[in-house]
């Protein structure tokens, strides 16, 4: 029963982290602008959101592990964590190279018009998605009370 509320809390929180990396993708796109050989790096945010549905695996879930080794007694132990497989966004050796609309004598590949294009839909997007799982929590809240 559990699962039909939280199934598409999780669906729309996959769908925000995916968002998070996206935009930290293209920002980095849009920062190498002027280096020269740069290619720019993007990921068709769909297919990766239906990949993590299909695999039913919560993105940015984090394992614990071991704590570290403590070589000396005055070392305190602390303790690590690393990203489950179900990384946040894809493996950056799956990241897709942009196309190149604009020859450059450099060899870059970042069109800035393209990259502030997909910066700004993105942001929207983040922001919409924001914006449901808001009326989600509350509408929730609202059942859970008897309002």
């Amino acid at each position: 029963m559990i699962n039909k509320l939280t199934g598409q809390l999780q669906f729309q929180g996959n769908a925000l982290l995916l968002r998070a990396e996206r935009q930290r993708t293209i920002a980095s796109n849009i920062a190498n602008a002027d280096t020269p050989g740069y290619v720019g790096r993007d990921f068709d945010f769909a297919s990766t959101l239906q990949e993590s549905l299909r695999s039913g695996k919560v993105l940015g879930q984090q394992t614990p592990v071991p704590k570290a080794p403590v070589y000396h007694s005055a070392h305190v132990a602390l303790p690590t964590v690393q990203m489950d497989s179900a990384r946040i966004g894809p493996d950056p050796a799956a990241l897709g190279y942009t196309v190149q609309t604009q020859p450059s004598v450099d060899n870059n590949t970042v069109d800035l018009d393209r990259e502030r294009a997909n910066f700004v839909d993105n942001s929207v997007r983040y922001e919409a998605t924001l914006r449901f799982i808001n009326g989600s929590a509350k509408t929730l809240l609202s059942a859970i009370q008897g309002q």
